[in-house]
């Protein structure tokens, strides 16, 4: 199986020019085809994630004291309903949630209680409850549970397939490059050379297929739009040397790139043929200083964020009546501000659910309170949901997986981990 991934990613290699710089930087995306016409996003948000900042518990008489020069002014959320909120750069996700296709989840976290991020990202995708004792990733296990190795196993947007996605199922991973294919006259020398060897050739048919429909998502063209990018929150505009790092902000993926991305992403979703299973990478949220609230870096982010929201759900189109997208952190960050004007790393976050088949417009989970006695370890948010449960319930309500299953093969040694009910409509 290694040769035939290999063979495919050469292909898309050759066939999308990925030696040319990627649409996105720090921003990656993988697919794997599944024997069902629902559709799942998992969206790993690496870097831990502030959930206080992205959904603020603006109710909680302590969220302004303990915040400690984080809280969001009043000017700077949209309230949810009379306790939550989401950051103003969430307009869409807002939108969603008022709707009834979007809800969060609050004071969530993986079993992982350490802070490390390489070990907290590897519990989140391994579905373990320690770091480097599971080394295949449970949605790869889920894509067991179909028993299918059809052709159209994934197609790639960044040169690797996260752990999330890796085990014994053929997955491989899409990403636009601001060169786009090669000209016809080389496609079809392509076409010929290899008319003869079938491997390649499907191979090579699949990913031109790809390619075009994520062209034609993104208005003919799969390079940078017009333009220098503009790093900017509602007009203010932001100097890199301000940042730690000075050119880190290079990295981060300006809104409309990020939504013109993710309608190609939704578009090859909604094929009839496409992906039933993807995972999307965002990173940068590691805000450690100059964190800012309004603007700042975490406001850019979360910028971004909500333009990829928004464009998955406009191009998958019909499909997002059969679509789950769960975007969820490898941990939280500190409740209050360290030295720098940012954060450090915590323990529990929140995590979104978005789409047609989720019941929306709440959110779900114990909130555990920002008073310091409430906290762990007098700093964190303190977690009350195990992210397991919202992958359970994905899998069983929206996937249609069996719990017995699900319990042995995607989430060993889990069975006191129950599924979240009421997450998934008519379920």
């Amino acid at each position: 199986m290694k040769d035939i991934l290999l063979s495919r990613r050469q292909l898309l290699g050759a066939a999308s020019g990925l030696a040319g710089a990627l649409l996105l930087p720090g921003v990656k995306v993988s697919f794997a085809n599944m024997p069902t016409e629902k559709r799942f996003i998992f969206y790993i948000l690496r870097g831990a994630m502030d959930g206080l900042s992205a959904i603020p518990a603006y109710g909680d008489k302590n969220y302004v004291t303990n915040r400690n020069g984080l809280a969001l002014p009043q000017s700077a959320y949209t309230p949810l309903d009379g306790f939550f909120a989401t950051h103003r750069n969430l307009a869409a996700f807002a939108d969603m949630f008022k709707a009834g296709d979007a809800a969060a989840i609050h004071a969530v976290c993986t079993p992982y209680r350490d802070r490390s991020h390489f070990d907290a990202q590897n519990v989140l995708e391994s579905g373990g409850v320690q770091p480097n004792r599971i080394h295949d990733g449970w949605l790869n296990r889920t894509l067991a549970l179909y028993g299918t190795k059809k052709d159209g196993f994934a197609l790639a947007v960044g040169q690797s397939v996260p752990l999330a996605l890796q085990g014994a199922m053929p997955v491989s991973t899409w990403a636009p490059s601001a060169q786009g294919l090669p000209d016809s006259q080389m496609l079809l020398a392509f076409d010929k050379l290899y008319q003869h060897d079938m491997l390649f050739h499907t191979a090579f048919v699949e990913a031109v297929d790809i390619h075009g429909i994520a062209k034609t998502a993104m208005g003919g063209n799969t390079g940078l739009p017009e333009g220098s990018r503009d790093y900017s929150v509602d007009g203010v505009k932001l100097d890199p040397q301000k940042f730690s790092g000075g050119d880190d902000i290079k990295l981060v993926p300006n809104k409309a790139t990020m939504g013109l991305t993710m309608r190609a992403v939704g578009k090859i979703m909604a094929a009839a043929d496409g992906p039933r299973i993807a995972t999307i990478e965002q990173a940068g949220w590691d805000t450690h200083s100059e964190q800012g609230t309004d603007h700042g870096m975490f406001a850019i982010h979360i910028d971004s964020l909500n333009a990829a929201f928004a464009g998955l759900k406009e191009s998958l189109g019909e499909q997002w009546k059969n679509t789950v997208i769960l975007a969820a952190t490898e941990f939280g960050r500190t409740v209050a501000q360290n030295g720098t004007g940012g954060t450090d790393h915590g323990t529990a976050s929140c995590a979104f659910l978005l789409g047609g088949a989720v019941n929306g417009g709440k959110i779900y989970g114990e909130w555990p309170g920002l008073d310091k006695t409430q906290q762990l370890d007098g700093r964190d948010l303190r977690p009350t949901t195990d992210l397991r449960a919202i992958g359970k319930t994905v899998l069983k309500d929206h996937l249609g997986l069996p719990l017995t299953d699900i319990n042995r093969d995607i989430f060993a040694g889990s069975d006191d981990i129950h599924p979240y009910e009421g997450l998934i409509r008519g379920v």
